[in-house]
């Protein structure tokens, strides 16, 4: 039912179904391990109304809740750390006798715990709110920084650098000291301009406003 292919390595197909509602990956050598995806294969789906709760389990430093699957959300990419405060298992997660027994650690190479634990998705989506904000769908470290949105461009800031941009360019067609009341510009200068714009505006963005390109 499910799937799991840590960045730079082989897809994994060696899932262990621990019980009915619980299933797990074992991922080797975890501590080179940056970016993990899960997903469902599609050959079998929740039944109606649930889903599961990823988790991920380090030996000797607890669990964390990554995030979630359903049959609407069948994929999601988490980031892993290394540095896990220990968590009490959430409700109905059977998470030290599900998962636990499964994980190593030796010196230098450590075996960590993928798993899966099919619930309800209201239990699902009551796990899944009361992580922090930047820790959904990413597994955090707890002193991490979290992603503050950037506030939108003010508009009628963004159409000034505009105009001043195609001021400054089409100024350079007219001779010194031209500029008047009664100037005025050929269409193919305004029209090179617009191609001119565009074409820096999908290479990077509004970026060369501020620079004054």
């Amino acid at each position: 039912m499910f799937g799991c292919c840590v960045a730079g390595r082989l897809l994994q197909t060696n899932l262990q179904q621990v019980d009915e509602t619980h299933a797990l990956f074992e991922i080797p050598a975890a501590e080179k391990v940056n970016h993990v995806c899960v997903f469902l294969l599609g050959t079998v789906a929740f039944p109606e109304g649930y889903g599961a709760t990823v988790h991920f389990f380090w030996p000797g430093k607890g669990s964390q809740v990554l995030g979630m699957l359903s049959n609407e959300k069948p994929s999601a990419i988490f980031r892993l750390r290394t540095a896990f405060s220990a968590s009490a298992p959430a409700s109905g997660m059977s998470t030290p006798s599900a998962f636990t027994s499964a994980a190593s650690a030796t010196t230098g190479v450590v075996t960590a715990i993928l798993g899966f634990a099919v619930e309800p998705l209201e239990a699902v989506a009551a796990q899944i709110a009361a992580l922090p904000t930047a820790a959904i769908n990413t597994a955090l470290a707890p002193n991490s920084m979290s992603v503050t949105p950037s506030k939108p461009a003010d508009p009628s800031a963004l159409a000034e650098k505009i105009v001043k941009h195609l001021f400054n360019y089409v100024s350079g067609f007219v001779p010194s000291g031209g500029f008047g009341p009664g100037s005025m510009v050929p269409m193919s200068v305004i029209a090179r301009w617009y191609d001119s714009f565009v074409s820096k505006l999908r290479a990077g963005g509004t970026g060369f406003l501020e620079r004054g390109e």
